[in-house]
């Protein structure tokens, strides 16, 4: 990868601020806020973050890739800065409905995706669903199979969490952080505060709780007979030291997809576009600018 330089990373309240939002609608009864950030020049690249995350945690990736892209990468429905108000579906289908609204609102036909845990179910609905839309994929420590949600989140879903204050809810989230960080001098102060602060208030609290209670395991049990449909060049992109969405899922996952293959990425874990964001942006900028089959690339051990 060439060396274009790192940019400090911008604080959470940076982050916001650089997002852009619209209303879009046909994804409830009256529009709903998208909120995202759009940065670079070039092919259109999708980045989908997971739960409880929100695009933040492209953090350090996002300015990387804008030097050989267009990066675009959402808040999904009731996550980040996007609608968090208490009346529409958060599944992994709803969020798939506004990832394609998004685009068309940008007039994106078609782009690369990159799936983040709940992102990349939604980029396994969207490569079988809506192959056209989807050029070339990247699954990075998804939710696929029946692995799906954790213990965490199951707890968080219940509705006797909207007695507790936006700061136990944060804090609890906060406390799941570690767990899937391999290198721990990378679980700074400004990537927790960054991480909860979209749900530590009112609103946010219970809007955290409704993304958890959304979460079905059958959407991407409907997908395993399908994997092999997925026509698009496909890295599976596995941070091997993932307690939750383990390496076996991510070999499966290059198994069955046609024209796929896997990375392994040692010391790093589940959250590994900030666990080790320069190794993370180097292996997607060197796959979606790759001209070989991915079949034909040597593996990164």
């Amino acid at each position: 990868m060439k060396n274009v330089g790192t940019a400090p990373p911008l604080t959470h309240e940076a982050f916001r601020q650089r997002q852009k939002t619209a209303e879009v609608d046909g994804l409830s009864y009256k529009p709903l806020r998208v909120a995202w950030t759009d940065l670079g020049q070039g092919k259109p690249v999708i980045l989908l973050h997971g739960i409880p995350t929100w695009s933040f945690l492209y953090n350090e990736v996002i300015p990387t890739l804008a030097h050989s892209f267009r990066v675009i990468a959402p808040d999904f429905l009731g996550h980040g800065y996007s609608d968090r108000r208490d009346f529409f579906d958060r599944s992994l289908l709803a969020q798939t409905a506004m990832i394609i609204r998004l685009m068309d609102h940008l007039g994106i036909e078609r782009a690369d995706f990159v799936g983040h845990d709940t992102g990349g179910g939604v980029s396994l609905i969207m490569a079988i669903h809506h192959p056209e839309r989807v050029r070339r994929l990247v699954l990075t420590n998804v939710v696929a199979y029946d692995s799906w949600p954790i213990d965490d989140m199951i707890a968080l879903g219940n509705p006797n969490w909207r007695s507790k204050t936006p700061k136990e809810v944060a804090d609890f989230l906060a406390s799941g952080l570690p767990d899937g960080l391999f290198n721990r001098d990378r679980l700074t102060q400004e990537f927790e505060a960054g991480i909860v602060a979209p749900y530590s208030d009112e609103e946010g609290k219970i809007s955290i709780i409704r993304n958890a209670s959304a979460l079905n395991t059958n959407h991407t049990t409907m997908l395993v007979e399908r994997h092999g449909e997925i026509r698009a060049p496909t890295l599976c992109l596995w941070g091997v030291h993932d307690p939750w969405q383990t390496i076996q899922d991510g070999e499966r996952l290059a198994r069955e997809i046609p024209n796929a293959c896997l990375v392994r990425v040692e010391n790093a874990s589940h959250w590994i576009p900030h666990d080790t964001p320069d190794r993370f942006a180097e292996e997607v900028r060197n796959f979606l600018t790759n001209d070989l089959n991915p079949l034909q690339r040597e593996p990164s051990l």
